[in-house]
């Protein structure tokens, strides 16, 4: 059985499986103790193939296909439901997230309960190909998920967690967007039990962005309702408001910057 599960939700990224299967397990420091789950929304775009194909190689990898369920978060319960290690690390397809990075992640969820990839250390830089939309909308979800908890990086999708705390987080919301979020404000973990491990953010090379306007709709229901959880509806309200006012100036600044 495998100590360590490495879950990745999957949707139309066939051409970034093999890459990521074989950059996770040759920088693992034993691979017979990690497994890679790919959860894929029934892309049906050969994903299931390219996965067989390499655990026929001999890489401890599989995938589950949903056929009833969309979305990022509830891709990532489910493996985390599934998966059979101890020590959980949640990380993209596209491989911005590097896997060269997930050790780092292992050993620190051995004395911490939380793990989070941050963007935002000193000891890392943004790809300078990074588009200036994408860091504009990052800056501002960021701004907008802060009071929520002291970590410097909240909308970072690069995370491990161990599974015990996964099964206390309570009303845990499927639908969201930044399910490291949840697990944070839901989970309950002391501050004192949350490590960051610095990751230079890259960009995708190949498939397409999940990013829309349907997913930042989702994103903003998402911290209304983490807003009333943690402070209740009326300061939820009020502390909405002076966020909104915040990431407006702060958005009209960075445009300002550019023209």
């Amino acid at each position: 059985m495998a100590e360590f599960s490495v879950i990745v939700p999957a949707y139309h990224e066939r051409a970034n499986i093999r890459p990521l299967t074989t950059r996770l397990f040759a920088a693992v420091d034993e691979p017979k103790d990690t497994e890679l789950i790919f959860v894929d929304d029934n892309s049906r775009d050969g994903s299931v193939e390219e996965v067989e194909q390499l655990k026929a190689e001999g890489y401890n990898v599989d995938i589950i296909v949903r056929t009833k369920e969309r979305g990022l978060s509830s891709a990532v319960i489910r493996g985390f439901t599934d998966a059979h290690g101890k020590y959980l690390v949640c990380m993209d397809a596209d491989l911005q997230h590097p896997p060269e990075r997930v050790p780092a992640f292992f050993h620190a969820l051995k004395s911490n309960a939380f793990v989070l990839g941050t963007r935002y250390s000193p000891e890392v830089s943004m790809d300078k190909d990074w588009p200036l939309i994408r860091r504009v909308i990052s800056a501002g979800a960021r701004m907008l998920a802060r009071p929520l908890t002291t970590v410097s990086d909240p909308m970072s999708g690069f995370f491990g967690i161990q599974k015990d705390y996964v099964v206390k987080a309570k009303n845990v919301n499927a639908q969201g967007f930044k399910i490291a979020l949840d697990l944070l404000v839901k989970a309950e973990i002391p501050s004192s039990m949350i490590a960051e491990v610095p990751f230079s953010f890259g960009v995708r090379t190949v498939g397409e962005s999940k990013l829309t306007g349907k997913v930042m709709v989702y994103y903003l229901d998402q911290l209304k309702e983490l807003y009333v959880y943690k402070f209740g509806a009326v300061t939820c309200v009020l502390v909405l408001l002076v966020l909104a006012a915040l990431a407006v100036i702060a958005l009209w600044y960075l445009a300002s910057l550019v023209l």
